[in-house]
């Protein structure tokens, strides 16, 4: 399989070497200093870039029919605008938050969990995410996804960052050098708390789910997500 990588970063570089330990081939290694040559070569593209390169990264993508898997986050105000362009073009994309194999589990766990406690009004929901200084968005899109779970299996409304209303969830966003990505997810009461976590250990894990899902998508129409890639119901 050909790969195109756009966003040659820390990430990239991860996603190329297990890539190719997968016996892929990498044609194009896009940074912000170079051009998209090579991208109509692709069999697929893993786009890791910054947010305000993310939208023409898959636009390029959709526009030369090449499918695209995405973990960019901090730019989904266009989301409904890059779907309308995959079904115009007939292409094929997936955008995750995050690609860990382990968190689109913790994602199922975390929806599961507030279904069950959607009716226990004596406890309150918060959630923290912990990231390295170099992350440019706040809170990460993966702490947005669960926030998105609970909301939609719940009472609560939408999230906050500070100050967080009765039907607002609270994010504590938390930047510290070194760190990976590790979520939380608290239900706490004045009698008892109730915590689930996830925590990475290195980038491993989104670089391999990321070529998990560029691998499933091959010859496939439409846009999907990592619980389609995964097949998790």
């Amino acid at each position: 399989m050909k790969i195109a990588l756009l966003g040659y970063g820390k990430m990239g570089k991860v996603i190329e070497r297990i890539a190719l330990e997968r016996g892929h081939e990498i044609v194009l290694r896009k940074t912000r200093d170079n051009s998209f040559d090579g991208l109509e070569n692709a069999d697929v593209a893993i786009e890791f870039s910054i947010p305000d390169a993310a939208v023409k990264n898959i636009s390029q993508c959709l526009n030369k029919n090449v499918p695209v898997i995405s973990g960019t986050t901090g730019w989904l105000e266009e989301y409904h605008n890059i779907v309308k362009l995959c079904e115009e073009k007939k292409g094929a994309f997936i955008y995750s938050s995050n690609f860990s194999l382990g968190v689109n589990i913790f994602f199922q766990l975390n929806e599961y969990l507030a279904k069950m406690m959607s009716k226990l009004e004596q406890y309150k929901v918060s959630m923290e995410e912990i990231h390295h200084t170099q992350k440019l968005d706040a809170p990460s899109g993966t702490a947005i996804s669960l926030a998105k779970g609970v909301i939609e299996n719940s009472n609560y409304s939408s999230w906050a960052l500070n100050d967080a209303k009765q039907d607002e969830i609270l994010i504590d966003a938390k930047r510290i050098e070194n760190v990976p990505g590790t979520h939380s997810v608290f239900y706490d009461s004045e009698i008892d708390s109730i915590e689930i976590k996830h925590t990475a250990h290195s980038r491993e894990g989104f670089a391999l789910g990321s070529v998990v899902a560029a691998e499933w998508i091959i010859g496939k129409q439409g846009v999907f997500t990592m619980k389609d890639v995964l097949d998790l119901k």
